[in-house]
C-alpha cells in the first residue's frame, strides 16, 4: 500500500478523529487518516444532541464543566468546519424541552433540576400546559417539564462530510484500510496494514472510540436509535425533546430537513451491534407516549453502534503509556459535542503547548498510566 509520508497519523475516521485531523493540518502538518469505513461507527448513530445541561448526572461535574466548554464554543466551530468544508453542517440553536409524564417522572425530573439550579446552569421549570404550548403535539399526559435553553443539536452525518471536505481541502490524506498502532523501540512509530505495509509518522492519534481498548480503558456500551420521517411541511417538533416515561429515557431529535432521531438504548453488551425488536419496540412506545403523532411517521432507518465508554466516563485526552501515542478516545455519550475540543487539544498537545484545565482533567495518566514526556513525540 502506498502512502504519503507524513507527520502525524490518525487512526480513526468519526467525528472526533476527523476533526482532529483537520485541525492539525490547518497547523500546517501532514497528515493521514487511516479508516476502513470512515463514519461507520459510533459517529453514524449519534443523535447530535449538545446537550451540557440536560446531560447532567450525579458526580460527573468534570464532565460538566468539559461539556459547558464545548457547547460555549460549538456555534463557532461548526461555523467554521461549514466554512472550511463549503458544506451544511445542521446545527440548530433550538434548545431542549425536557418533559415527564406522571407524578413520579415529575417527582425525577424536579430533583435533576434543583442540582441544575445548584450548579448555577440555565434551566427553567414549565408546567404541562406550558410545555405544550413551545410543542404543541405533546400528549395531553405531559405533566411537566424543563427548558434548557442552551442545550442544541447538530446533524452528525452533515457534520462529518464537511469535516471531510474541510481536511481534504487541508491537505489531509485518507486511506481506508485497517491499521493497527505501529510500535518501534517502545514507541508509536506510525500504522501498520494487513498486508505488512505501514505508514511511518512523528505522532499517532488514535481515535478509534471503544475499539482502543489496547491501549487506553475504554468500553463497548451498545445504544439502538431509529430514524423516523416526518411529512414535508408538517413537523411533529420543533426542538428537542428529551422525556421521562415511566423512569425510562428517550429523546426525539427533530432535523430541519424532516427526520426526527428517536434514542437510544443503554446496553452493556460488547461489540454486539444487532438491532433487537424488543429495544426498537421500547424506543417507538415510549416516543409515541411523549408525541403520539409520532405513530404515523414512515420508519426510515433502525441501527445499533457501540458508544466508547470510560471508567469515570471522562474522555481521555492525552499522551498516553506509549511515547509518541495521543489518545482522544472514550468520548461516551458526548462525542459530537466534545469533537472540537477534543480537536483543539489534540493540535496543542502535539504541538507543546498547554489544554485549557477542563481538558487537562481528562489526561490518561489519571488511569495510573506514565504520560509520555512532551519532548519525545512533539511534531514538527
Amino acid at each position: 500500500m502506498l502512502v504519503v509520508p507524513c507527520d502525524v497519523v490518525v487512526i480513526g475516521g468519526g467525528i472526533v478523529g476527523t476533526s482532529c485531523a483537520w485541525r492539525l493540518a490547518e497547523r500546517g502538518h501532514r497528515v493521514v487518516l487511516v479508516d476502513p469505513d470512515p463514519g461507520g461507527g459510533s459517529s453514524r448513530a449519534a443523535a447530535g444532541m449538545l446537550a451540557p445541561v440536560s446531560e447532567l448526572h450525579h458526580g460527573e461535574e468534570d464532565l460538566l464543566a468539559l461539556c459547558l466548554l464545548a457547547a460555549s464554543g460549538f456555534a463557532e466551530h461548526a461555523r467554521r468546519v461549514s466554512a472550511a468544508g463549503d458544506a451544511p453542517t445542521g446545527y440548530r440553536g433550538c434548545g431542549t424541552l425536557v418533559v415527564a409524564l406522571d407524578a413520579g417522572d415529575r417527582a425525577r425530573l424536579a430533583d435533576v433540576r434543583r442540582a441544575q439550579e445548584r450548579l448555577g446552569l440555565d434551566v427553567q421549570a414549565l408546567t404541562g400546559r406550558e410545555c405544550r404550548r413551545l410543542e404543541p403535539l405533546l400528549d395531553p399526559a405531559v405533566s411537566g417539564g424543563t427548558l434548557a435553553r442552551g442545550d442544541h443539536q447538530v446533524d452528525p452525518r452533515r457534520l462529518l462530510r464537511a469535516l471531510r471536505a474541510a481536511a481534504g481541502r487541508c491537505g489531509v490524506d485518507f486511506v481506508p484500510a485497517r491499521g493497527e498502532v505501529l510500535v518501534e523501540g517502545g514507541r508509536a512509530a506510525g500504522v501498520r496494514f494487513a498486508d505488512g505495509s505501514a505508514v511511518r509518522a512523528d505522532l499517532v492519534v488514535l481515535a478509534t472510540g471503544a475499539r482502543a481498548q489496547q491501549h487506553a480503558p475504554v468500553r463497548p456500551v451498545k445504544g439502538q436509535v431509529a430514524r423516523l420521517r416526518m411529512p414535508e411541511g408538517g413537523h411533529v417538533l420543533q426542538r428537542t425533546v428529551r422525556a421521562v416515561v415511566r423512569d425510562r429515557d428517550v429523546y426525539l431529535v427533530p432535523r430541519e430537513d424532516g427526520e426526527l432521531v428517536v434514542g437510544a438504548t443503554t446496553e452493556d453488551r460488547g461489540f454486539d451491534e444487532t438491532v433487537t425488536a424488543g429495544a426498537v419496540h421500547d424506543l417507538l412506545r415510549d416516543a409515541q407516549a411523549v408525541v403520539p403523532g409520532v405513530a404515523e411517521l414512515e420508519l426510515v432507518e433502525v441501527l445499533a453502534r457501540s458508544r466508547p465508554g470510560s471508567p469515570d466516563n471522562l474522555p481521555l485526552i492525552g499522551f498516553g503509556e506509549v511515547p509518541g501515542l495521543l489518545l482522544a478516545v472514550g468520548h461516551h455519550r458526548n462525542g459530537v459535542l466534545l469533537s472540537g475540543v477534543t480537536a483543539d487539544a489534540v493540535a496543542a498537545l502535539a504541538a507543546g503547548e498547554d489544554v485549557p484545565p477542563e481538558v487537562a482533567a481528562c489526561d490518561p495518566v489519571r488511569f495510573g498510566s506514565r504520560s509520555a514526556a512532551r519532548e519525545e513525540v512533539l511534531v514538527p
